[in-house]
């Protein structure tokens, strides 16, 4: 029994020192170029640079400024002597493979990807432009790159770019359904357009598949899914059920939904959408002469009106809203101000804007300032 158990601790000893000789240390990155990650949300979309980062001064008393590229990084395809490749491209960083993830399919200078994660190579060369290139091969470096592993290449054109010490990955020129990632180094800078297409889409089936779990039993879900569709046109017929699931109760005995002004606006919204504008208009009057419709509330459905250039329509509910809340001077009034204003009807508006002035809330007193300046442009051109 002894010995039994002696060669089965023998044998853990074995595996657990071969496992030692044969594990990775975890050491400083070489030649001291930290490991780097950078995130960027499209939308719903994720994209991840992982890269290692060079510095131009490396050691700290070798300038190597203008000897970075063409000479640090080589110009096109070279044959760096080491692996498989004969031909390789710049591995856009140092030490490992740069790599590129995309949670969703995405465009790329205007060409399709598919979601997944890619090496990420440079072309760099002395004249024409440089070229982006994806790979379904990670690697080691570019020593093991294929071109047949390639997935895209994109031709853009480098920029100049103030001085940058490390090479650094970045995102800029924002917007809801692109944005513009970058390699910046030295005194260059290398963009790289990257756009969702249907990024309101993507938020719809995410929408749905939330609707589905906890968020689901809060009316109010629906109702701002149902208004998102409505605000960007998109999944209709789908919104107008969301909206009537915020009125009536999504699940039935387990939460309620409420018809108030806000859930009835929404479904007023998506019918609109839709072209059906006169059941639209019948439901906002059914929103209007709710109880518990406040003076704000009629205030923003007319200032919604006017934004759409609806002048008349929004006067009407202005009109309304003073004869409803003949208490509130302020919100009725502003909506008058801001009504007649677009009317131009001068004398009327002059006169609510005077009425606004004498009653802005203290928590709303840092827009006085906007409300003297709308007066006295009216009153300059009287």
């Amino acid at each position: 029994m002894k010995s039994a158990l002696a060669a089965v601790m023998f044998l853990m000893f074995s595996i657990t020192v071969a496992g030692q000789e044969t594990s990775e240390l975890s050491t400083p990155p070489n030649g001291d170029n930290e490991h780097s990650e950078i995130s960027q949300w499209i939308g719903p979309v994720k994209i991840s640079i992982d890269y290692h980062s060079p510095k131009v001064h490396n050691p700290a008393n070798n300038d190597r400024t203008g000897h970075i590229w063409g000479e640090l990084v080589h110009y096109g395809f070279v044959d760096e002597g080491f692996g498989p490749t004969k031909g390789a491209p710049w591995r856009a960083g140092a030490n490992e493979s740069t790599s590129i993830t995309f949670s969703n399919d995405v465009k790329v200078e205007g060409k399709d990807l598919k979601a997944g994660t890619y090496a990420l190579f440079l072309d760099v060369e002395k004249n024409g432009p440089w070229q982006w290139i994806f790979s379904n091969h990670l690697g080691w470096g570019s020593f093991q790159y294929d071109p047949q592993d390639e997935t895209l290449r994109v031709p853009v054109t480098p920029e100049e770019a103030p001085f940058t010490e490390f090479l650094t990955y970045g995102f800029d020129e924002r917007h809801p359904d692109s944005a513009v990632a970058y390699l910046q180094w030295e005194k260059k800078r290398i963009p790289l357009k990257i756009a969702v297409p249907n990024v309101n889409g993507l938020y719809v089936a995410k929408m749905r598949q939330d609707l589905q779990s906890w968020s689901g039993f809060n009316y109010q879900d629906w109702q701002n899914a149902a208004q998102f569709c409505a605000d960007n046109k998109i999944n209709l017929e789908e919104a107008l059920n969301w909206a009537d699931k915020a009125i009536d109760g999504p699940f039935r005995g387990a939460t309620i939904g409420h018809e108030d002004f806000s859930t009835l606006s929404t479904k007023a919204a998506v019918l609109d959408a839709m072209g059906r504008e006169s059941e639209a208009d019948t439901l906002m009057q059914k929103a209007l002469h709710l109880p518990g419709t406040d003076a704000y509330s009629v205030y923003a459905f007319g200032m919604g009106l006017l934004r759409k250039d609806k002048k008349n329509k929004a006067m009407t509910a202005f009109i309304f809203n003073q004869q409803q809340h003949p208490q509130d001077k302020f919100w009725t009034s502003l909506g008058l101000a801001r009504g007649y204003t677009a009317l131009g009807e001068k004398k009327n508006a002059i006169a609510n804007w005077e009425i606004v002035l004498q009653n802005v809330p203290a928590n709303l007193s840092n827009r006085t300032v906007t409300y003297e300046a709308a007066l006295k442009k009216l009153k300059e051109a009287s």
